[in-house]
């Protein structure tokens, strides 16, 4: 299957909602466990969705589609949910990323994109030539990754408590 702009957006809606539905209201044992030194938490992890909601997917497309190649993309700082003074708090990040994707996705939405523009391209700081097609893409598999990440992460909570059951459940020995 090749991609689709109207299946991309579709699974990008989504997110906020089955992030919603996963997390919010859960014992507060659920969303601060990690995986150990350098790993992070559901909390962690809802802060940098939010955080690549202001400044990642909806930014560097609009330097694709306004300025090309000529205007590199700023670099990402993967961490900065660590380190920016966000809200630590679920219900404050499941809120503030629903309300970031709406508005990012209105903002797709609101380009009418054609194939040909899809194919227009940007410079990636890392990987150069990338093209409007990639970058969302790569939005779409990027929720996809991070669904996993929270799945994974609360799975390792019951790591040691499900006995020999462990040899059957794929999601600890990740």
């Amino acid at each position: 299957m090749s991609f689709e702009l109207d299946s991309a957006a579709a699974l990008l809606e989504r997110t906020p909602s089955v992030l919603d539905a996963f997390v919010r209201d859960l014992p507060e044992g659920w969303t601060t466990i990690d995986e150990g030194p350098d790993t992070w938490t559901v909390i962690d992890v809802l802060g940098h969705l939010v955080h690549g909601e202001r400044t990642d997917w909806i930014p560097r497309a609009r330097i694709i589609l306004h300025e090309g190649e000529a205007t590199p993309f700023p670099p990402f700082d993967r961490f900065a949910q660590m380190h920016d003074g966000a809200p630590k708090d679920v219900r404050e990040l499941l809120d503030e990323f629903r309300r970031l994707r709406r508005q990012n996705l209105d903002t797709l939405r609101g380009w009418q994109l054609t194939p040909a523009t899809l194919d227009r391209s940007g410079t990636h700081p890392e990987f150069g030539r990338v093209t409007l097609k990639e970058l969302i893409a790569t939005w779409t598999v990027h929720d996809l990754t991070h669904l996993a990440q929270i799945a994974r992460v609360m799975a390792k909570r019951f790591d040691r408590d499900v006995g020999p059951w462990k040899t059957y459940l794929r999601i600890l020995h990740s």
